[in-house]
C-alpha cells in the first residue's frame, strides 16, 4: 500500500478530455454526477457549469479538497457543486446517476460491487484509461488532448435488470476497503504510470 501511495502525484486531466468524459456520459441537467478522487475539482465544476447538473467530488487530499471548495465559492456554484473530504470506498453513491473514475483497474475492481449494488437503472459509469475488471463497456472511446496525449474512455450503463453491462468473475479487486482513496486519484497515477504529462 505504501508503494501505491508514493506513486500518486497530482496531475490535472486536460479540459478537452473532461468535456469528452461528460459528453460520453450524456450528462444532462437532471443528473447527479459523482467524481471519485476529484483532484482539483474540474470535472464536477465543469459538469455544473456547462452541462447544468448537480455534482459531488470526493477527495482525500486535504489541500486539493480545500482548493476545490474555494473554487466553488469563487464561481458561485454552491447550489450545484459540493466536495467531500473523505474515503470514496465508504461513500453512499445511491443518488448518483453518473460516476467518473480515473483510477487504476485494481481500484475500479474494488469499487465494482459498491457501484453495482448502489447505482440505479440507467446510471452511467465512465472510467478513464483503466477499465472496470469484469464489466463489458457499452462503448470505448479514444480521445486525444490538445497536447497530443491519447486517453481511453470506457462507458458502462446499469440496465433495468441491475447489471452494469456484462459482469464476469474477477479477482482483481484486491485493495482493502479501510484505506481512504489509497492515495490514488484520477488525476495522478494514471498520468504518471503511463508517462503522460500535464497538458
Amino acid at each position: 500500500m505504501s508503494t501505491v501511495r508514493s506513486a500518486a502525484h497530482f496531475c490535472s486531466t486536460p479540459w478537452s478530455v473532461v468535456r469528452e468524459i461528460l459528453e460520453l456520459a450524456e450528462v444532462h441537467p437532471e443528473d447527479i454526477l459523482y467524481d471519485l478522487g476529484s483532484g482539483d475539482g474540474r470535472i464536477p465544476i465543469l459538469a455544473a457549469q456547462e452541462f447544468g447538473c448537480r455534482s459531488v467530488g470526493i477527495e482525500n487530499d486535504r489541500d486539493l479538497f480545500v482548493y476545490s471548495a474555494k473554487r466553488v465559492l469563487e464561481l458561485n456554484l454552491q447550489d450545484r457543486v459540493s466536495f467531500v473530504y473523505g474515503n470514496f470506498f465508504e461513500a453512499d453513491l445511491s443518488s448518483a446517476t453518473v460516476v467518473v473514475l480515473y483510477l487504476l483497474s485494481a481500484v475500479n475492481g474494488h469499487l465494482r460491487a459498491r457501484l453495482a449494488s448502489q447505482l440505479r437503472a440507467g446510471s452511467r459509469v465512465v472510467a478513464v484509461d483503466f477499465d472496470v475488471p469484469g464489466w463489458r463497456a457499452e462503448r470505448t472511446l479514444s480521445v486525444v488532448s490538445d497536447g497530443n496525449v491519447e486517453y481511453t474512455l470506457y462507458l458502462y450503463r446499469r440496465s433495468s435488470s441491475g447489471a452494469l453491462c456484462k459482469d464476469t468473475p474477477t479477482n482483481s479487486a484486491s485493495l482493502p476497503a479501510g484505506n481512504a482513496n489509497t492515495g490514488i486519484s484520477k488525476d495522478s497515477p494514471a498520468r504518471n504510470l503511463e508517462g503522460k504529462e500535464n497538458v
